[in-house]
């Protein structure tokens, strides 16, 4: 399992990735980011909605009400600074990764 310490910086991108190919509710994020690691990292409750309520205060996604499977769901959609934060976060973690990657022997 990877420590919650090391992956907490980047819980936004693995979110916003994942909205990038379609709007998703809560569990369905959860779900699919266990499926993607292979069980290696599953995020907290808290930690997803905590993310979910920052990216939308911050302008990256938006939410709206939706059903599936007969429940009323709170959905959630990327916009286009979503988008924009996903490539900056993905060119940090490139640069993040060439720094660490010194210290990996």
């Amino acid at each position: 399992m990877i420590s919650s310490d090391i992956i907490r910086g980047y819980t936004d991108t693995m979110i916003l990735f994942i909205l990038s190919e379609e709007d998703s509710y809560g569990y369905e994020i959860s779900k699919r980011i266990r499926d993607i690691t292979e069980d290696s990292y599953v995020m907290k409750e808290t930690t997803l909605y905590s993310a979910l309520t920052r990216l939308e205060k911050n302008g990256s996604i938006t939410s709206y009400s939706g059903m599936h499977d007969g429940r009323k769901r709170t959905y959630y959609s990327i916009t286009e600074a979503g988008k924009s934060c996903y490539c900056e976060k993905c060119s940090e973690w490139e640069l993040t990764k060439k720094v660490i990657d010194n210290f990996i022997k």
